[in-house]
């Protein structure tokens, strides 16, 4: 019997609603996509980065630890905790040691907020991708950033699946953090490359936004490559494009190095003064 021009009225009018939420009330970005603010990088990821996914993150070269630690801070605040989510930062031993703390205060400078930050420091590699497994299981963590050094044989492609697909079942979005080390096959949804780029003064000389030049390595199911020189901006909580250095409104000041959060080993890195909770 066929069904009624109404009823059928009706059902376009659910899933035009149901459209309509997974679009989410703000309007325009999809539920399981987080614009950069940036056009460019959206534009090539097809809308923004999916949540709930594997990404990875790459310093371009070892002392570009801080430049890839605050762009992984910044994409964890695009991705979900300016949201309320609970950002789980784990890191292997080796990485601290290495590359030092992390910089408490620069990462709120970045925007993240010390009540929604949990930071844990595990042995080894091992260890952290067994407790990464617990925490992307959490539905009430935003985003788990696995933060490791150079290659671990523990860091194979069926670890990278067992992240990507828990990540996926709990909706968690995972940033593997990847100091020193060769990019090889794994399960992310996006791969990137980090370098320093200047950060141009503000009027007064006063520091100017973090800036990266980061690189699209690859992604599932797009076109690969992109490269673009960035900066962050504080206000809007958003990538944007840098201005080339030089350009009017810096006042022919030299640019400044870029974004760098970690300390020097065995310097404080005052995370309990400014309410950053560490587990363990």
């Amino acid at each position: 019997m066929p069904c009624p021009r109404d009823s059928l009225e009706s059902l376009k009018a659910r899933i035009a609603g149901i459209e309509r939420a997974c679009a989410g009330e703000t309007g325009g970005e999809p539920a399981e996509l987080a614009r950069t603010g940036h056009a460019g990088i959206d534009a090539a990821l097809g809308g923004g980065l999916m949540r709930a996914r594997l990404h990875e993150i790459f310093a371009a070269e070892a002392d570009d630890a801080g430049c890839a630690t605050g762009f992984t801070a910044a994409l964890a605040l695009r991705l979900g905790v300016h949201l309320g989510g609970t950002l789980v930062w784990l890191r292997e031993g080796e990485a601290e040691k290495r590359g030092g703390q992390l910089h408490a205060p620069g990462l709120v400078e970045i925007g993240l907020s010390p009540a929604q930050v949990i930071l844990g420091t595990l042995p080894d590699a091992l260890a952290v991708l067994r407790a990464a497994a617990d925490v992307t299981r959490c539905g009430d963590v935003g985003v788990a950033v696995v933060e490791l050094w150079r290659d671990p044989r523990a860091l194979d492609l069926t670890a990278s699946r067992r992240l990507a697909l828990a990540a996926e079942a709990s909706g968690v979005t995972v940033i593997a953090l990847r100091i020193a080390a060769t990019p090889s096959p794994s399960a992310a949804q996006t791969r990137w490359q980090v370098g320093a780029a200047p950060s141009l003064p503000m009027e007064a000389n006063a520091p100017g936004y973090p800036a990266w030049k980061i690189e699209l390595l690859r992604q599932r199911g797009r076109p690969a490559g992109g490269a673009w020189r960035v900066e962050w901006n504080r206000e809007q909580a958003c990538l944007a494009e840098a201005l080339p250095v030089g350009s009017a409104g810096t006042g022919g000041a030299a640019a400044l190095s870029g974004a760098v959060l970690p300390l020097s080993a065995g310097r404080p890195a005052r995370a309990a003064a400014l309410g950053f909770r560490r587990a363990g």
